[in-house]
């Protein structure tokens, strides 16, 4: 299942965006490059598949 999200960024966070290397070459699979990598740093990614593999 593919869900759409939109997000509004400042010029700053744009900018910013812009200047990202080796998360991907569009905007969007940048912001979702880096919002994975941030959820699997912070354990959540291993938390969810925990609980996807129980059954629940």
């Amino acid at each position: 299942m593919i869900k759409r999200v939109s997000i509004s960024l400042d010029e700053e966070q744009v900018k910013l965006l812009g200047n990202v290397r080796g998360f991907g070459t569009k905007e969007a699979e940048k912001v979702k490059n880096i919002m994975l990598s941030y959820l699997s740093e912070k354990g959540y990614l291993q938390v969810f598949n925990k609980k996807r593999g129980s059954g629940n």
